[in-house]
């Protein structure tokens, strides 16, 4: 019997291979055809918007070296504009379309940058800014329990709350981040402060079972939560959440009011859930259900819930936030620096998952730069999935743009550039010796580029950083301020 001439090349044992390689070469071809069908719907839709009106009307029209809307994915404009007016974006075009489309009463030229969607930190605590470096190199259990909740007993308050607020606001303006994601005491100190920044914010109001300096039981916070909610209600900047600390800290009474609550007043539920092993090895001994099973008897599960961490999950749990739509924020260098566990990113984003990216609170991180959280987080994806092609540089960027406002209930205002939305957009100067040559500008900011390349930043349309300066802040106050709460803290310690 003759063989088969493709078999006498290709032996039974690595045909699958020969396969995969098929199946992957096809991937490819699709993928590309998709973004080339999206990169053409763009432009139809462009020139459609443009052929409205003999001119459009802006108050700014950015012009930069690439725009990059990350809607159509891992699209790179080349020598694009984007037309602001007022607080939303109204064209984007190639510069070649704008001079003859749009009016616009300023003009800015960027040569040598990317324009790219306000980076969204979809978790942190802002205060505890305050408390960078004051506890480092020691376990979670040891960290809380030693450290950080002896004195956040002591010093927390609403002047705490403001200072630490101030100073995380600054930095993450600095770094590129327009919006975040806030869960701590006091919140309306938060929220002070991100209205005198011009800085877009999620207020997740914390609930526990025990008392603290905010409030006394689980029905206090939630009152203040609501209190919060309907205070901002109409606010363009602050918006507003439930925020119970994790299942261990809240019983499931004030749970199951949370569940009706949040479906009563269209808000969503911020919590940390199985962030390190030992949660996880705790709840199964107490009752045999892991955390997520809990939550899903409780009615939590739903697009409405935000898991923070989301480490140690199991295959069931995978699949309960998948069917019910639940999101993930990643907060890759606070897991890694308190060794709480991998968050399998790879593995739940093929089954489905809205996964957001977070920097946590600067007692963990101790820094709040989301550029560099891409990094860490697309490299550790490829470490722990042992997988180069995990969490592609695009998909990061989207981790830190439009997945962070779906999951905070706020992709239809932000997350991407598009026409309609928010004018939340980051600068960044990709003319610097580790961001050069640029074959890839996306792979180019999420692998080599900086916080310190970011050269400006909007939210609303209003400027918050201009040439890498501040337009509204008082940095020596701010510096100030902190000493102040520094020498306190370092009192304490002593």
């Amino acid at each position: 019997m003759l063989k088969n001439p493709v078999f006498s090349i290709i032996s039974r044992s690595n045909v699958d291979e020969f396969c995969n390689a098929l199946f992957g070469i096809f991937l490819g071809i699709i993928s590309a055809l998709i973004f080339y069908l999206n990169h053409d719907l763009f432009a139809q839709q462009t020139e459609a918007i443009l052929s409205e009106t003999t001119s459009i009307q802006a108050d700014l029209l950015v012009s930069a070296k690439w725009v990059i809307p990350v809607q159509p994915q891992g699209a790179a404009l080349e020598d694009y504009c984007v037309a602001i007016k007022g607080t939303k974006i109204v064209a984007i075009c190639s510069q070649i379309d704008a001079e003859s489309a749009i009016s616009a009463t300023e003009f800015l030229c960027l040569p040598n940058h990317a324009l790219i969607p306000g980076l969204i930190n979809a978790h942190g605590h802002c205060a505890m800014a305050l408390m960078r470096g004051i506890a480092d190199d020691v376990p979670l259990t040891q960290w809380l329990e030693e450290s950080i909740w002896p004195l956040e007993e002591k010093y927390v308050s609403e002047g705490f709350v403001h200072a630490g607020a101030n100073l995380a606001i600054a930095e993450m303006i600095r770094s590129g981040t327009t919006c975040f994601a806030d869960m701590y005491f006091y919140p309306d100190q938060v929220a002070k402060a991100a209205l005198a920044a011009n800085i877009r914010v999620q207020l997740a109001s914390p609930v526990l079972d025990f008392p603290t300096a905010w409030a006394q039981d689980a029905d206090e916070y939630i009152s203040k939560a609501t209190k919060l909610h309907d205070d901002y209600r109409h606010s363009e900047l602050i918006h507003t959440a439930f925020g119970p600390h994790a299942p261990y800290t809240v019983s499931d009474a004030p749970l199951t009011k949370l569940s009706t609550l949040a479906e009563e007043m269209d808000l969503p539920i911020h919590m940390h859930v199985h962030e390190t092993a030992k949660e996880v090895s705790d709840a199964l001994l107490a009752d045999g259900r892991t955390p997520i099973e809990r939550l899903k008897q409780l009615g939590l599960l739903s697009p409405r819930l935000v898991c923070v961490h989301a480490t140690k999950l199991c295959d069931e749990d995978i699949a309960s936030l998948t069917k019910a739509g639940s999101h993930i924020v990643h907060c890759p260098e606070s897991n890694l620096k308190l060794a709480s566990g991998f968050c399998e990113v790879a593995k739940l984003s093929k089954a489905g998952i809205n996964i957001a990216l977070g920097t946590d609170g600067c007692a963990s991180n101790n820094d709040l730069d989301m550029i560099s959280e891409m990094r860490t987080a697309a490299l550790l994806a490829k470490g722990v999935a042992e997988d180069a092609s995990a969490l592609p540089a695009h998909q990061a960027l989207e981790m830190a743009t439009i997945n962070g406002a779906k999951a905070l209930g706020l992709g239809a205002m932000i997350g991407s550039l598009e026409v309609g939305k928010y004018a939340d957009m980051t600068a960044i100067n990709l003319d610097s010796l580790n961001s050069t040559p640029i074959y890839d500008p996306i792979s180019q900011i999420v692998y080599a580029t900086q916080a310190s390349q970011v050269s400006h930043v909007w939210c609303s349309g209003q400027q918050l950083l201009k040439d890498g300066e501040f337009t509204g802040l008082d940095i020596q106050t701010i510096k100030s301020d902190s000493a102040k709460w520094q020498a306190k803290l370092s009192t304490a310690r002593d």
